[in-house]
């Protein structure tokens, strides 16, 4: 990504500090500027040649008081004078003299006070929510939107979207020229769809919304292992859908099963490495994160309308209620993965399912179910497999498996965790 490190800079230096603006304020820029120049490719340049500029500069004059101010006005600049070279293209002249004639642009409205104009009038005015209604529309393929919507909101890099898809960058980056070209080309609005639109564009918006959310949850990318500005991003996404459709059960759902797992946020992680949902210092929680998502479920369950998102929250609000790791209701829990492996059957439910159940019937059943779920290239299958073969005293077949896991494995934090479970089977061919 032009303007940003590479690696992730020393804490404290400026380039930390930029990198830090870019992480926070790429997306909301590049939408803010798909709106002015009407062309997502023009947008991103622009964007990109203000952090460029804010590379070059910052470190000597400073970050400005107003890091998004700065951004988008020069983005708006450099995009008017990059038109202005590009000569003899009338429309292209006007649209120059049009922006400039704007003055500078406003910075988006804090979310609060978007969600009130939400709530009162009934439409929404945000740049962010028409940009990922425009990357998820159903022209685009569902990994397509995906992708999307993680280089222009999540301001991945193609190299680091092309990591978590497993595909060449090379492949990635067609995939994104591709899509974009579709958008220009078959003229898919820059829009929130209205009324009757809404339902029928809604999944494929929740999915991408909990893409990113998990995406700073877990990063795949290789830089720090938690990314909670992706996080807060998914967070305030979802706290706009649920303004914009608050009849819909389901984005109630996501919305509580983001601010549920964040609410751990700060307990998941110890120097450098993940720490399981078992071990974590439940004082670190958040409960007011907690009691804004137990009280969604609470709603989605007055509606009876049980969906896979609702039935996660509700997974996760059990969880929450536990003062420590013994005090769980695991038969609650179970009774839930029963109910989301019917309303939304998958190898990856079956799976979290499964360890439900060792924590209730033992680790030997649990095994017998896990053994056909075809899941050989998903890290966490390896690791489950591990613990519940640690826990059978098998202790060679959980190091072969952590071995599988630490080959698949996406973030420093998981790496490190793995490697400490495999060296505290100890050396040599264990029995």
């Amino acid at each position: 990504m032009p303007g940003v490190p590479a690696r992730e800079p020393a804490a404290g230096s400026p380039e930390a500090d930029i990198t830090r603006v870019f992480r926070q304020e790429y997306g909301r820029s590049v939408a803010v500027l798909t709106r002015m120049l009407g062309d997502i490719d023009a947008a991103e340049d622009a964007v990109q040649d203000a952090f460029t500029l804010a590379v070059r500069h910052w470190p000597s004059s400073g970050i400005p008081p107003s890091p998004a101010g700065w951004i988008i006005t020069t983005a708006r600049n450099r995009a008017v004078d990059r038109l202005r070279r590009e000569g003899g293209r009338g429309d292209k002249q006007l649209q120059a003299v049009e922006l400039q004639a704007a003055g500078s642009p406003a910075v988006p409205a804090p979310e609060d006070l978007v969600i009130a104009e939400l709530s009162r009038e009934g439409t929404v005015d945000d740049d962010r929510l028409r940009l990922i209604f425009t990357c998820c529309h159903p022209a685009l393929a569902t990994n397509v939107q995906v992708a999307l919507t993680l280089r222009l909101l999540g301001g991945l890099t193609t190299a680091e979207i092309a990591h978590a898809f497993l595909v060449p960058e090379t492949t990635m980056a067609q995939r994104l020229v591709r899509a974009k070209a579709k958008i220009r080309d078959a003229r898919i609005p820059y829009r929130v769809p209205h009324g009757a639109e809404l339902p029928g564009r809604l999944q494929p918006v929740l999915a991408v919304v909990y893409l990113i959310f998990n995406e700073g949850y877990s990063s795949s990318s290789g830089g720090p292992p938690i990314r909670g500005d992706l996080c807060r991003e998914a967070v305030r996404l979802g706290r706009l859908l649920a303004a914009l459709m608050p009849d819909e059960p389901e984005v109630k759902g996501l919305l509580a099963l983001m601010l549920l797992t964040e609410s751990r946020r700060a307990a998941r992680e110890s120097d450098g490495g993940l720490v399981l949902l078992a071990d974590q210092d439940r004082r670190l929680w958040d409960r007011t994160l907690i009691a804004e998502g137990q009280e969604l479920v609470r709603q989605c369950l007055r509606r009876n309308e049980p969906g896979p998102y609702q039935l996660q929250a509700a997974i996760n609000a059990v969880h929450s209620d536990a003062l420590d790791a013994a005090a769980t209701d695991w038969p609650q829990i179970l009774r839930l993965y029963d109910q989301l492996t019917d309303v939304a059957p998958g190898p990856v439910v079956a799976l979290n399912r499964a360890v439900a159940l060792a924590e209730l019937e033992g680790p030997g059943p649990a095994l017998s179910l896990v053994g056909t779920l075809g899941l050989e290239n998903y890290c966490l299958f390896h690791a489950v497999r591990a613990d519940f073969l640690v826990r059978l005293g098998r202790r060679a077949e959980a190091a072969a498996e952590y071995r599988s896991a630490l080959d698949l494995v996406r973030n420093a934090a998981d790496r490190k965790f793995l490697e400490a479970r495999l060296r505290a089977l100890g050396p040599g061919p264990a029995v």
